[in-house]
C-alpha cells in the first residue's frame, strides 16, 4: 500500500476515534504530537463536548493529508468569553495534516468562524448570504 493511502487511512481512523466522544489527552496523544493541535482540540472540546467530525473530502500528497469536513456540535461550555448557548452548530472547515511515523506532527486549519458565530447567536445571520 502506498504512503498516501496509509496516511489517509490513518486520518480516517483518527476521526473515527475522536468524533462524537470525549477527547482526553491520552487519546489525542495516540495520534498527535503537535502540541498546538492538541491545545486547539482541548479548547474546542470544552465549549462543544463530544463534537462530531464528518469528512466530506480527503486528499493526500506526500506526507500531507487535506480534509474538507464539517464540525457538528452543541455549544455547552464557554468559547473563550462567550457563555454556553445550548445551540447546535454545523460549520465547515479545512485542515491539512502533516504525518510522520503514523503521527500528526503539524497542521494548518481554517474554519468558517462567521458561520459558527452566527449559529450560536453572537453575530446576526446575514440574510443575503443564505
Amino acid at each position: 500500500m502506498d504512503q498516501q493511502r496509509k496516511n489517509k487511512e490513518f486520518i480516517i481512523n483518527y476521526y473515527n476515534a475522536v468524533s462524537g466522544t470525549s477527547k482526553p489527552r491520552e487519546l489525542l496523544e495516540k495520534y498527535i504530537s503537535d502540541p498546538e493541535l492538541i491545545g486547539h482540540i482541548e479548547f474546542f472540546e470544552k465549549a462543544f463536548p463530544c463534537y462530531k467530525l464528518f469528512i466530506d473530502e480527503i486528499t493526500a500528497e506526500g506526507n500531507r493529508v487535506i480534509i474538507r469536513a464539517r464540525n457538528v456540535a452543541t455549544h455547552l461550555g464557554y468559547l473563550g468569553e462567550i457563555p454556553p448557548t445550548g445551540k447546535d452548530v454545523d460549520f465547515p472547515f479545512v485542515v491539512c495534516y502533516e504525518i510522520e511515523n503514523s503521527m500528526i506532527v503539524n497542521h494548518w486549519m481554517i474554519a468558517d468562524q462567521l458561520t459558527l458565530m452566527e449559529q450560536i447567536g453572537v453575530v446576526p445571520a446575514n440574510e443575503a448570504a443564505h
